[in-house]
């Protein structure tokens, strides 16, 4: 069934379901940040892999309301896997993104929620309820629900790499040796990089603020919810190679003007996978 299928009314009421589900997973999260939080290490030899209660507690509240309100809806989440991932509507969770900046005290960890209808990510909210901001999108557009007033957002033009303010979470520890090159050889070019923002970057695309944000070995609850956000905003999420993202992630360039991408995509596609 194509996407154009999925009705404005039914959009809509999905739309107002997704912020309800915002505020359910804000009602947990807050009273623990910068507060006793339930820190866990689940990295192990791996390395550090920080989880707290917040991340546990919010995507079981999400999921709650979830089966509540739409029991025939699949839910695939970061901290308790995958419910009817095959179903016709599957919501992608991701309770708290950016779980060491939640640690550090630092407004730059989101709650990611987005929505598939027959396999396409069709609806998707980045929240900071800290900083009471929704960043909410799809097909119709994409807005900020902040502080009692929304606004409209729009990506801005930026055709020129070179005039660009981008940015990745840790590129030494979120890239290989072949990934890390192509990352140091655009922000080389761009005028502007930024690092440690997490999804909140992928806002900042949508906002117009930032033009591109470039990330490797992604999940897919670290970006479902940013695609029809990000393209509602009139921009643009492909994987290294140019190409529309797959169901499991992985290298990600998420950017506002096609052109700029093109110029960073140039350094990518030798690293991509």
């Amino acid at each position: 069934m194509p996407a154009s299928d999925l009705t404005a009314g039914r959009l809509a009421e999905l739309d107002t379901f997704l912020l309800e589900l915002n505020a359910a997973s804000a009602g947990v999260i807050l009273p623990l940040y910068r507060a006793e939080h339930g820190l866990e290490d689940k990295g192990g030899a791996k390395g550090f892999d920080p989880v707290t209660a917040a991340d546990k507690g919010a995507e079981a509240a999400i999921r709650k309301l979830i089966a509540e309100r739409y029991p025939e809806h699949g839910v695939i989440g970061e901290e308790y896997g995958e419910d009817r991932p095959d179903a016709e509507f599957v919501w992608v969770l991701d309770p708290v993104d950016g779980t060491r900046a939640f640690i550090a005290g630092l407004p730059l960890w989101t709650t990611l929620i987005g929505l598939r209808h027959q396999g396409r990510p069709v609806l998707g909210s980045i929240g900071q309820p800290y900083l009471e901001e929704i960043f909410i999108g799809h097909a119709g557009g994409s807005r900020l629900v902040a502080r009692g007033a929304e606004r409209p957002l729009k990506v801005r033009p930026c055709p020129k790499l070179t005039d660009a303010i981008i940015a990745t979470t840790d590129p030494e520890a979120c890239f290989d040796g072949a990934e890390l090159g192509a990352w140091t050889q655009v922000r080389a070019a761009a005028r502007l990089a930024r690092l440690g923002c997490d999804a909140y970057a992928y806002a900042m695309v949508a906002m117009g603020k930032m033009d591109m944000v470039i990330e490797a070995g992604l999940k897919a609850w670290d970006i479902e919810s940013a695609i029809p956000l990000i393209e509602g905003a009139g921009g643009l999420v492909t994987d290294w190679r140019g190409r529309p993202v797959g169901p499991n992630g992985g290298q990600i360039a998420i950017a506002g003007d096609r052109a700029c991408l093109d110029e960073a995509l140039v350094a990518l596609k030798r690293s991509a996978k």
